[in-house]
């Protein structure tokens, strides 16, 4: 059976790079708390936009996908969900929704974690929200040749419902006592919510929606602004070789949860980043969009996709965006390769 102790982490000196990302973390937590005192009315735009690629990211994950203009359409209540995938992401913008609105009064509790799975099925035809797993499940893994192998088996359903309820006991104690970061036991909570696995469907979408309740329960807000669900879709290779290394030896609490942690803290750190940039265009008010564009662009170290401009340029139409980019093309500043959905460019300097 698996032991969740969360005290063991008190006594562990963990790396330099795991404390570097936790500094950084919370120099950046102090910056965000004063930009959002001077600015809430102009970086208010971000919310809605973080929610939009939220929803769309979190469920594309899991190959539940609809076209983006549906995905706006849902997410702003105006279009009523068509397809199963559609009713599906409709009950995730409910959750998030939920989370972002009520965070302080949600308690992390199995009875509230339930709760929150039946929501994120309220529109699906499925009778599993709100329900733990009745059958064993398997996080499989696919290999180069198409074959495909089980590299983890979960906790047994009738061990399921007992092992959440102590889980949630335990972080509580934990982060009660304050005698480990948060940004320690957050990834900690997650991943073992995952080797759990505790329904039958909507884990991974529900890891996220729990990633941000958590975040923000302590202090950790940016995911308001920034979408972390679209920044784990764009590394997600690196989110499955880091779950697959920290869950070896779960079962046997033999496990080492080091790269997970890394993981999740590279991604908050990243949406802090991308927030203060964002931020500084909104605040700054270029009249020109091929300077905003511009300027994002110098901020980026490698290659870049017209996706992650648009989001880093809220004001700014996905239509002036190509524009510009066409402009900086034609300028030779950089360079394209690719086509369409996957294009992407260089800077040249």
């Amino acid at each position: 059976m698996r032991i969740f102790n969360y005290s063991q982490y008190k006594d562990i000196t963990w790396d330099n790079e795991i404390l570097g990302y936790i500094s950084q973390i919370h120099e950046f937590r102090g910056k965000l708390s004063n930009i959002e005192l001077k600015n809430k009315a102009k970086i208010n735009k971000l919310v809605e936009i973080a929610k939009i690629q939220s929803t769309e990211a979190s469920n594309k994950i899991e190959g539940i996908v609809t076209t983006a203009t549906r995905i706006k359409q849902i997410c702003k209540n105006k279009a009523i969900p068509k397809t199963r995938d559609e009713k599906e992401i409709l009950g995730y913008r409910d959750v998030l929704n939920t989370i972002h609105e009520n965070y302080e009064f949600i308690p992390v509790k199995s009875s509230y974690i339930l709760q929150l799975h039946g929501s994120l099925y309220k529109y699906s035809e499925k009778s599993i929200g709100g329900k733990y797993k009745n059958a064993q499940n398997y996080i499989s893994e696919t290999r180069a040749d198409g074959s495909s192998f089980i590299r983890f088996q979960p906790i047994e359903p009738f061990e399921t419902p007992e092992a959440v309820e102590r889980l949630c006991q335990e972080f509580n104690i934990a982060s009660s006592k304050c005698d480990v970061d948060m940004l320690i036991l957050i990834p900690i909570f997650i991943l073992d919510f995952l080797c759990i696995h505790p329904f039958n469907d909507g884990n991974g979408r529900m890891s996220r929606l729990l990633t941000l309740l958590l975040l923000y329960k302590f202090g950790y807000n940016v995911g308001k602004f920034i979408s972390i669900e679209k920044i784990i879709e764009e590394t997600k290779t690196d989110y499955y070789d880091a779950l697959q290394l920290s869950s070896t030896g779960w079962m046997d609490n033999n496990n080492n949860p080091t790269e997970f942690i890394k993981y999740m803290l590279s991604v908050i750190l990243r949406a802090y980043r991308d927030f203060e940039t964002s931020v500084n265009i909104l605040i700054e008010k270029k009249s020109k969009a091929i300077f905003q564009v511009q300027d994002i662009i110098k901020t980026r170290i490698g290659k870049f996709t017209k996706s992650e401009i648009l989001s880093l340029c809220p004001t700014l139409s996905e239509t002036t965006i190509e524009r510009c980019l066409k402009e900086l093309l034609d300028q030779g500043l950089i360079k394209k390769y690719g086509d369409r959905k996957t294009a992407y460019y260089t800077r040249i300097d």
